[in-house]
């Protein structure tokens, strides 16, 4: 079976490497098909191996990643639906190009990685150069995975570690987050190369610390949440996309919101409504405080989405009108008095859905942002740390808050200055299609995991949850279907030693392989 794989990859690689790719997006949620995706990088590994030049690695490293981006993110094609202004016919070739630009990542991995090997760093002789060339290249795919986060603002979706999180080896976040998860990724998939060409014993010396690792992320469950712990209601609408800006469904979905939300209580509660939940300005309409404070009962707070705007001046034809100038997409502290009591600013926005690059160029073209409005979302300051006031059965709490599309970006999500006990996560999933909604889960999983710390998960159609500090979901509500969550708070563990040091501990495992790769090379010669 090896040898006729490795016969169909010398006949057409590049339909190889493109096929692969495609297969190899399975591993990720809702599929979960992880060894499968395992299997395809594996047959990268024997692709780029094989490669004759350099043109050669670096194309079948882009088919690779043309395939795999094509599939994982056909998701992003459902967002287009949902805006007039933006042709609905252009979601299919949006997530077409989109694959195109990230391929560029795999295949610069690839490219490094066939060049250092024909470079002086390994032996010429094929058969020695195999071991060394597993670690060089699951250092080249961590590197590559930490630009695609930062370049150009960064699209951070869907690393390829997070395959991991089924097995339990995706405890290692713990130690070097995400970033890091990828690397052990590609060496598991250079295991399993090493494996079908015979090559038993390092494939087994590189399996056995991963099922280790795999071992430990099993036998190692968050604490439990006590019986005092604070009490939230995770609230979840079921409100779509084409319902969210209706002015004809305003009152119905504030409803929705406030039936799902209950009755005050006699133990005060954390009540959590996802990203945008109400068009309010509560900072400029007191109607829409008063509305809110009344479903609070003494003690409650109020979590919610909601828009803070920026107005200025202009004059026209002698009168002064008041012209919006941009927004803020926020999270509001609502009390049982009507006050405001703080508020997060959204920081990490995403391009031509919140603002749109180069608008004096894309407007003339009939191109917008995909959240309804001409005034674009500005960002935040970051990450930080808002309190909860203690009261009567709640101790005072600090809070980070990541909207939506923040929570992906791995050792970006807290104040480290100011640690809090827990993530709140509110969300817009309505966008996602089917694929998104359980993809954008799993990042938010894998942040727990990272930092130690519970992530609250609220969105309009799902999926909400309730996360504990080791990444379990230990409730949650299904895709497109009303709800709400009540659960205790789960308690945060002590910091990890990525929440401690962030993106140096994957940077350093980086280094730490490319060691390896020169010290088996020198081992071979």
């Amino acid at each position: 079976m090896y040898a006729a794989a490795q016969q169909a990859f010398a006949r057409h690689p590049k339909w190889a490497a493109l096929l692969a790719g495609a297969l190899s997006a399975t591993g990720f949620a809702p599929l979960n098909l992880w060894p499968v995706t395992l299997a395809c990088l594996a047959a990268l590994i024997l692709l780029i191996e094989r490669a004759p030049d350099r043109r050669a690695a670096f194309l079948r490293g882009w088919l690779f990643g043309v395939g795999h981006f094509t599939l994982s993110l056909n998701w992003i094609a459902h967002a287009f639906t949902f805006q007039d202004a933006m042709p609905h016919w252009l979601g299919f070739p949006a997530v077409a190009l989109l694959s195109l630009y990230l391929a560029l990542f795999p295949a610069l991995a690839t490219l490094g990685t066939w060049w250092l090997s024909h470079n002086h760093m390994f032996p010429r002789r094929r058969e020695h150069a195999v071991l060394p060339f597993i670690p060089l290249f699951a250092a080249l795919w961590l590197a590559s995975e930490y630009l695609r986060a930062c370049a150009f603002t960064g699209f951070a979706w869907n690393p390829i570690g997070i395959i991991l999180l089924p097995t339990g080896a995706a405890i290692g976040a713990t130690l070097i987050g995400t970033y890091g998860l990828g690397a052990l990724t590609i060496l598991a998939a250079g295991a399993l190369r090493l494996a079908l060409a015979r090559d038993y014993r390092p494939a087994a010396a590189i399996a056995a610390p991963l099922c280790a690792l795999a071992l430990w992320g099993i036998l190692s469950p968050a604490p439990a949440t006590p019986p005092g712990a604070p009490r939230v209601r995770v609230v979840q609408p079921n409100i779509g996309q084409d319902q969210k800006y209706s002015v004809a469904a305003e009152v119905a979905n504030f409803r929705k919101l406030a039936a799902l939300s209950g009755q005050p209580r006699a133990a005060p509660r954390l009540i959590f409504w996802p990203e945008a939940a109400i068009p309010a300005y509560l900072d400029m309409e007191p109607g829409w405080r008063a509305r809110l404070a009344s479903l609070l009962g003494p003690g409650d707070l109020l979590l919610t989405g909601a828009d803070k705007v920026y107005f200025k001046p202009v004059e026209q034809d002698g009168f002064v009108t008041q012209k919006l100038t941009g927004a803020n997409n926020s999270v509001w502290i609502v009390t049982p008095d009507a006050t405001l009591l703080d508020r997060y600013d959204k920081s990490h926005l995403v391009p031509f859905g919140e603002y749109l690059p180069m608008r004096s160029v894309l407007t003339p073209l009939g191109l917008s942002r995909l959240v309804p409005g001409d005034a674009d979302f500005w960002p935040g300051s970051g990450p930080q740390s808002l309190t909860l006031p203690a009261t009567t059965g709640r101790p005072s709490l600090k809070m980070g808050v990541q909207i939506c599309y923040e929570i992906i970006f791995s050792g970006q999500v807290v104040d480290r200055a100011n640690r809090p006990a827990f993530l709140f996560n509110p969300s817009n999933d309505a966008w996602f299609g089917s694929w998104g909604p359980v993809q954008h889960l799993a990042q938010a999983r894998l942040r727990a995991l990272e930092e130690g710390l519970p992530v609250i998960r609220s969105t309009p159609t799902g999926i909400s949850a309730v996360i504990d500090a080791r990444g379990h979901v230990l409730r949650s509500l299904p895709h497109n279907r009303a709800g709400f969550l009540d659960s205790g708070l789960p308690p945060p563990l002590p910091p990890t030693l990525f929440a401690r040091v962030g993106n140096v501990a994957p940077l350093a495992l980086m280094l730490l392989l490319f060691g390896l790769a020169i010290a088996l090379r020198r081992g071979k010669s």
